[in-house]
């Protein structure tokens, strides 16, 4: 079986648990644009992915340090939402070797890492994975982001992590591109939102050299502690564009649930 090379991809995965209950902060549709999105995207793909490499926001350590749990538990690492939200199953198998495979592309490329045998899936994995691949039969290994959330150092990690699209495996960055959770639904929020969201989209479509010095200063950006008062939902993007390689990102989705703008991209 020939394997094709599989994008890296940055996707919303949208307020906690919204795509498996009935959302009443705002209109019952606020996330139904972004569910059809991720329903979607798997039918967009080269070939099923041999595997997931999955960058959430959710996870930091001072190191990178990859899940090479074999059958990890889901991480219900969200509150106040639906009874029901907290019995949600994916049970997607972990590949410990994946993890010892990204470890060991960390490290060769000076990289600090290592390996958590207990890690599960926190819910920037399993909620927007659990729409795109309901059968939850393809091995996912998650990564931490390292502490620093150093966007250079991200970059590097994405550069060094490039190799295993070749190996058929999907690298999905999970995150938002907008997230300050006080500014949704404000009237001010909207032209703030899509300022950045603008400056976002042409970083990421610009030339690999100028998107990389972009994203590196992107505190510089239009209203970008607005956008992100902490950024632990943007980082995740850093890893998707470095390990872009040198082909321009595109953005392949944009919405504004709750008055604030959020795009996906990909980079083939």
């Amino acid at each position: 079986m020939t394997i094709k090379r599989q994008p890296a991809i940055f996707l919303p995965h949208g307020g906690g648990p919204c795509f498996f209950m009935d959302w009443t902060w705002g209109p019952a549709d606020t996330w139904n644009a972004t569910k059809r999105f991720l329903e979607e995207l798997a039918a967009t793909l080269p070939a099923p992915p041999k595997a997931l490499l999955v960058i959430s926001g959710h996870w930091e350590e001072p190191a990178f340090t990859a899940s090479a749990a074999a059958q990890p538990a889901l991480i219900f690492d969200y509150s106040g939402f639906p009874e029901e939200t907290y019995k949600l199953t994916w049970p997607a198998p972990g590949s410990p070797d994946l993890a010892k495979r990204v470890s060991s592309l960390l490290g060769e490329a000076g990289l600090p890492s290592g390996l958590s045998a207990s890690r599960g899936f926190d819910h920037g994995v399993f909620v927007p994975l659990k729409v795109v691949f309901p059968e939850a039969r393809i091995p996912v290994v998650s990564l931490s982001l390292a502490a620093s959330l150093d966007p250079a150092l991200h970059l590097g990690a994405g550069r060094s992590l490039a190799p295993l699209r070749e190996e058929g495996v999907l690298i999905v960055a999970s995150g938002m591109s907008f997230h300050n959770l006080r500014a949704y639904l404000r009237p001010e929020t909207v032209e703030r939102a899509r300022a950045f969201d603008a400056w976002l989209t042409h970083a990421v479509e610009s030339p690999a050299t100028e998107r990389d010095a972009l994203l590196t200063e992107w505190r510089k950006a239009p209203f970008a502690a607005y956008a992100h008062p902490r950024e632990e939902h943007l980082i995740p993007l850093m890893v998707a564009a470095g390990a872009g390689g040198g082909a321009p990102g595109r953005c392949i989705f944009t919405d504004e649930p709750m008055g604030a703008t959020i795009s996906a991209y990909r980079f083939d």
